[in-house]
């Protein structure tokens, strides 16, 4: 069995680091930023506002921990 080699990336949106899939932003079409910023701008063209897209993005990492 090959053991997974997993790279650590760094969002050019917000900075963090992250080891996902990258996401091409919506905002420009070019750049890849991190999954939880793709969800933030997905959200944010729905109208959610800030504070409701961060409880929807802490509900999805709580259901990926699980």
């Amino acid at each position: 069995m090959k053991a997974e080699i997993r790279t650590i990336k760094i969002c050019p949106k917000c900075g963090g680091r992250y080891g996902g899939v990258p996401v091409l932003s919506r905002e420009d079409s070019k750049s890849f930023i991190c999954p939880d910023c793709g969800t933030r701008e997905a959200l944010e063209q729905m109208g959610i506002d800030k504070q409701e897209q961060q409880e929807i993005i802490k509900t999805i990492h709580r259901c990926y921990r699980q």
